[in-house]
């Protein structure tokens, strides 16, 4: 099969024409037709998963599975057994034995999103399994051959968790035979009334009455000036939001939510202002600040606490100690953003 050809590849989920988005899908394109491993870095919401999914669709194991997994979700001590499964008895609750990720993708594609959350010790067994193409199961003793493409994806600089020790080395390498940056959406923002359009097309597929919807020039001048720190994903939410509450045809400035059109300053000084009018202390100051982030971050990722965690960029075990630590719930309103 000659993946090269235009009429073999498709690459229809990534929207855009920018020259950014073209260098991505080129990338896609040759790298489909081969096995090499293919670690796929930038921002979170940028679409690495979108990638990887194109990556596979366009390759000789299309036909295969593709298996997700995402490595920042699922606790240390319980994704090993996910990655390379567990025996009958091999820990409390393993009532029978259970395939792993890896037996699930044989012959087709694993996918490894937020690689650069596995601990340490577990990325020393996973070196080992795609070094010798076996896996041994938790509490099993038999090692079980597999065929899998390796394609793994993060938003952390992994240079400098290997200078800070938290990151192998050596595991870099075997991942990155190929490195593929997606680009953030505010590098591209020319592509943005594309991805409006885009995203619009996916909800009529869902809903057939739905009459797509024009912007205003205020309000694409505005959406354009936004930062996204949320990414292609931030705008996707934002879409589906204005498809429900928008009655009228055209979005309008004012239709816009107030995170948008009133975008905070580099330095907030009516945030800092109210500190002192407060009486409160520094530390106090700066817990309550952090909350405000928190709640800011939930909302934004309707309190799926993963997605949170990833535009906050840090562990979704921490996050999720710091919302029992602060006593944070969904009613709550964000007390400084």
């Amino acid at each position: 099969m000659d993946l090269k050809s235009s009429k073999t590849f498709c690459c229809k989920e990534i929207a855009g024409v920018s020259d950014a988005v073209k260098q991505v899908v080129d990338t896609i394109r040759k790298v489909s037709a081969s096995d090499a491993s293919v670690l796929i870095t930038g921002e979170s919401g940028t679409g690495k998963e979108l990638v990887a999914r194109a990556i596979h669709n366009n390759s000789p194991r299309k036909s295969e599975p593709m298996v997700t997994i995402n490595c920042g979700a699922i606790p240390g001590e319980l994704l090993e057994s996910e990655l390379f499964g567990h025996e009958k008895g091999a820990f409390t609750g393993a009532h029978r034995s259970r395939l792993g990720r890896f037996e699930l993708a044989d012959k087709g594609t694993i996918f490894l999103d937020e690689i650069g959350d596995m601990s340490p010790d577990l990325q020393v067994k996973l070196l080992r399994a795609l070094q010798e193409r076996k896996i041994e199961r938790v509490g099993g003793v038999a090692t079980t051959d597999i065929d899998v493409r390796i394609l793994s994806a993060t938003n952390k600089d992994l240079a400098a968790s290997i200078q800070q020790g938290t990151f192998r080395e050596d595991l870099f390498y075997r991942l990155n035979v190929i490195p593929l940056k997606v680009p953030p959406l505010r590098s591209r923002i020319d592509d943005l009334p594309i991805l409006i359009d885009h995203f619009q097309d996916k909800i009529m597929q869902r809903i057939s009455s739905y009459v797509k919807k024009g912007f205003s020039d205020e309000a694409m001048a505005l959406l354009k000036s936004y930062s996204w720190p949320g990414n292609i994903r931030e705008l996707e939410n934002l879409v589906e939001r204005l498809s429900i509450m928008v009655e009228s045809d055209v979005v309008m400035l004012d239709d816009l939510p107030d995170y948008i059109s009133h975008q905070p300053s580099s330095v907030d000084t009516t945030s800092i202002t109210s500190v002192f009018q407060k009486g409160i202390g520094f530390n106090e100051a700066v817990d309550e600040y952090q909350k405000s982030l928190i709640l800011y971050a939930l909302e934004q990722t309707h309190w799926v606490k993963a997605r949170a965690a990833d535009l906050l960029k840090m562990n979704r075990t921490t996050l999720v100690e710091k919302i029992k630590k602060m006593n944070i719930e969904q009613d709550q309103e964000t007390p400084f953003l």
